[in-house]
């Protein structure tokens, strides 16, 4: 089946009511992208954060005439007569196809590999991870996931308790899971996320050691391994509730942090924790350390 994008240049403050008027017009699908590559870093919890310019982009079947569409949308207030904007016809092609061989397997470290689920494993005696492109957060295609499983690879997590704070897809439990952890606890703050976690440690065979909680709800315990891929707001704002999962000695691993906001992450942590040096991959950090003896580091 072949389609049709219409494309409309906004202000940030106007793009929902533009995606609207799309959709009352018969977009089958509406999205939200940077019109002019700006960066935007913390989301609150729920909230949905767009760009100063941004583009709205609608799918159309091909048949549907845009025209009659345009013409309603240059009454809208939010756009006037003169707003920018562009059709493009899309080749009518197997996207569920062309999507899937935009995926492949990816090694991290020596012995991890995340593999899609319809592709064979590169190398079957590896730590290989089954693990679809998803709703939830974390394939680790982003530098910040990239960098947890790297340091998963050369830890010993073998018979340990791993606390996966903010689990999204659930990659980092699993991947402990994998390298024999002996239990995994998953928290977020999303159902969806919970359910997405459960769902990929089925399909990796290691469900039976995991639980998942949201944060209502989750457990009081000492873990030998906490690991938190949010960001830098949430982790500063939990500091305490993070601190407090880890055994004396445990091994704290926190990533989703700007390389500007390091230091200021750090000093939340400071005096239970001793941290390592900070590992960095492109704008992005992770920060490993031991929390110390129960007094010890206190002032």
């Amino acid at each position: 089946m072949a389609w049709q994008q219409l494309k409309i240049n906004v202000k940030a403050e106007h793009a929902e009511a533009v995606g609207d008027m799309l959709t009352a017009n018969k977009a089958l699908a509406v999205t939200f992208v940077d019109a002019k590559d700006t960066p935007m870093y913390e989301p609150k919890p729920g909230e949905i954060m767009l760009w100063p310019d941004t583009q709205v982009v609608g799918l159309f079947d091909a048949a549907d005439d845009l025209s009659f569409v345009i013409k309603r949308l240059e009454k809208a207030k939010a756009l006037g007569k003169d707003f920018v904007h562009v059709v493009d016809q899309l080749e009518d092609k197997d996207w569920v196809r062309e999507w899937m061989e935009s995926f492949h397997p990816m090694q991290f470290g020596e012995r991890l590999w995340i593999c899609p689920s319809w592709l064979d494993a590169p190398d079957p005696n590896a730590v290989n991870i089954l693990l679809d492109p998803g709703l939830a957060f974390g394939t680790g295609t982003h530098p910040t996931t990239s960098l947890c499983l790297q340091w998963l690879d050369k830890a010993d997590v073998e018979g340990k308790t791993v606390v996966d704070f903010g689990c999204g897809s659930g990659i980092l439990a699993i991947a402990a899971l994998k390298l024999d952890a002996a239990k995994v606890i998953g928290i977020d703050i999303d159902p969806q996320a919970l359910e997405a976690t459960i769902d990929n440690a089925t399909r990796n065979k290691v469900e039976d050691r995991l639980s998942v909680f949201l944060p209502a709800n989750q457990p009081e315990l000492k873990a030998d391994i906490v690991m938190a891929n949010i960001l830098a707001a949430p982790l500063k704002e939990l500091s305490a509730v993070i601190s407090n999962y880890c055994a004396d000695n445990g091994q704290l691993i926190m990533s989703g942090i700007l390389v500007e906001q390091a230091d200021e992450v750090m000093s939340h942590y400071a005096k239970q924790f001793t941290f390592e040096a900070v590992e960095v991959e492109g704008e992005w950090v992770r920060l490993s350390a031991q929390k110390n003896k129960t007094g010890a580091g206190e002032k």
